[in-house]
């Protein structure tokens, strides 16, 4: 089953200095981690922030090439957790009929806040996520989960890439 989710905002893991982007459930409290790369999280922060960059971004020449093709981004789906690695689907649609593209979770959620596109979560990813091994030293995951649930929404974003 799918669950709708937004994007809540970026945030930095305060163990390993690594970006992570906080989906929360449209419908819910639920919020699912998933670290990404530096990269793009930059990017989408300039975008939730209106910030023009002097040139097209990845993201934004897809969108261009998906939009002149006469496709649409129909929806994105964090869809599979492998040994600690997020997977994700971009299901577009185009004069084939939709079509499903393997996708990094942080490039299917940039482009979807492109396109305004739904962000969904597999149920299955979201209870799998619960016991992922972050890191060998449990002490840190316990850290980490209590630093995460202890997040206010003034926290969320406050964080710069």
């Amino acid at each position: 089953m799918e669950i709708e989710m937004t994007l809540k905002g970026c945030t930095l893991d305060p163990i390993t200095n690594m970006p992570i982007i906080l989906l929360g459930e449209r419908e819910g409290r639920r919020v699912l981690p998933i670290w990404i790369g530096h990269f793009e999280a930059i990017s989408i922060e300039q975008h939730v922030e209106n910030a023009k960059p002097p040139r097209p971004m990845t993201y934004d020449l897809l969108k261009s090439v998906i939009d002149d093709l006469g496709g649409e981004v129909e929806r994105v789906v964090v869809c599979g957790l492998k040994e600690n690695t997020f997977y994700a689907a971009i299901y577009i649609r185009s004069l084939r009929g939709v079509v499903s593209i393997d996708a990094r979770p942080s490039d299917a959620i940039n482009l979807a806040l492109r396109t305004g596109s739904k962000i969904f979560v597999e149920e299955s990813v979201i209870e799998g996520a619960r016991s992922v091994d972050m890191q060998q030293d449990a002490m840190d995951v316990g850290r980490l989960q209590k630093w995460l649930e202890s997040l206010s929404e003034e926290d969320v974003g406050k964080y710069k890439m």
